[in-house]
């Protein structure tokens, strides 16, 4: 464990326009973190042809410059595999192949599966348990007898704004919590405010995932960096360290706090893509993928889930965002541009890590173009290999 408390994430400047990519390369060195050692057997991913980028993509119908879009938006790795190969690998500003990148939102999908497996191995009885039997909360607070299933979809009714130009904001006091502030991240999770029935509306709340990342520990009596080493990480064959971020009691930040690089990111992509199997032994259940990357209920459509007051177009399934059609794509994003991306229909999973400077200075698409990096990667998917 390393344990950096000189520094707090507010001294970051996030959501400020402050540059970002200087801080997201090495966060295991500014905070304290958990490391999970890389894999006893590595699993080297092939290599195949190089693939050339479209020059231009189209989005709000209008042809953009793909290299344009990547300056614009601090993107600091882009990789692309096409059937398990890569075919595209290129690093910019502070990323590079052997670097551990912020994953902010992209853990949530990393916790979903930790929860599945959990599962599986009988540490956890079933998703509609309510979550209150394994994770100690208070009495009438959010998560008091709410199934494990509705946390999972972001489906709680608990009360939370993530609004992330919003200083006052929910997501910004979970963020302090971080730090000790107003106490840890587990008192957060148990005092959190219940505001409308579950299974009704999909608000997406990463107080939610912390509540799974309290699930795991608390269920497999193991931290969450300990059973994704032994679940993920040594299994899929990771190649570099792994951190999860910690607070001051020894809490992962399950909502955002995980550091892998490009390489290791794109590995839950690939087992999500192959149905949860690895080099021919099931990791996650076959069902548990199928139902975390399907819309389920009609508040979970594209275009039902509200993030801090606006929608992004996108449906939800178990912690993975599923866009609209029917190529069957489903998506891990963080803010600030992060994004695992898979398209099965194309055989494709696409890893792009970014540090989107004008992320969250606003709530509009146009500072912080999540939906237009969707539009970018599926032209990317899409373009004749």
């Amino acid at each position: 464990m390393t344990d950096q408390q000189g520094l707090t994430m507010a001294d970051l400047g996030l959501f400020t326009g402050a540059p970002q990519h200087d801080h997201f390369c090495r966060m295991q060195d500014l905070l304290s973190a958990r490391e999970m050692a890389p894999a006893a057997q590595p699993y080297v991913w092939p290599e195949g042809e190089a693939i050339d980028l479209p020059e231009t993509y189209v989005f709000d119908g209008v042809p953009r410059s793909s290299k344009e879009f990547l300056a614009d938006t601090d993107t600091a790795a882009l990789l692309v595999l096409v059937d398990g190969v890569v075919r595209h690998e290129s690093y910019f500003l502070t990323g590079g192949p052997d670097v551990q990148w912020l994953s902010m939102s992209v853990a949530k999908s990393f916790v979903s599966a930790l929860v599945g497996i959990a599962v599986a191995e009988g540490h956890i009885a079933g998703i509609d348990e309510p979550i209150s039997s394994y994770v100690p909360v208070q009495p009438g607070s959010a998560y008091d007898g709410v199934s494990i299933k509705d946390v999972l979809q972001m489906s709680s009714g608990a009360r939370w704004n993530e609004d992330y130009s919003d200083m006052s904001s929910d997501v910004f006091q979970l963020s302090a919590a971080t730090m000790g502030i107003g106490g840890t991240l587990d008192d957060f999770v148990a005092r959190m405010v219940r505001e409308s029935e579950p299974a009704t509306v999909c608000r997406y709340n990463s107080g939610e995932t912390q509540a799974l990342g309290a699930l795991v520990a608390r269920a497999t009596g193991r931290s969450v960096a300990e059973y994704m080493r032994e679940k993920l990480c040594e299994p899929l064959g990771m190649t570099s360290a792994g951190y999860w971020l910690l607070d001051p009691a020894g809490t992962e930040f399950a909502f955002g706090g995980l550091n892998l690089t490009a390489r290791d990111y794109a590995r839950i992509g690939e087992l999500y893509r192959r149905g949860g199997k690895w080099l021919g032994r099931q990791i996650v259940p076959a069902e548990w993928v199928r139902d975390s990357v399907t819309v389920t209920a009609p508040h979970l459509k594209p275009g039902r889930p509200v993030v801090g007051g606006h929608h992004l177009g996108l449906g939800y399934g178990y912690q993975w965002w599923i866009p609209d059609g029917d190529c069957g794509e489903f998506t891990a994003i963080g803010v600030y541009n992060q994004f695992v991306y898979v398209d099965p229909a194309a055989r494709t999973t696409i890893v792009k890590l970014s540090a989107n400077r004008r992320y969250g200075t606003s709530s509009e698409e146009s500072t912080n173009r999540e939906v237009e990096t969707l539009a970018f990667l599926r032209a990317i998917a899409r373009h004749d290999h």
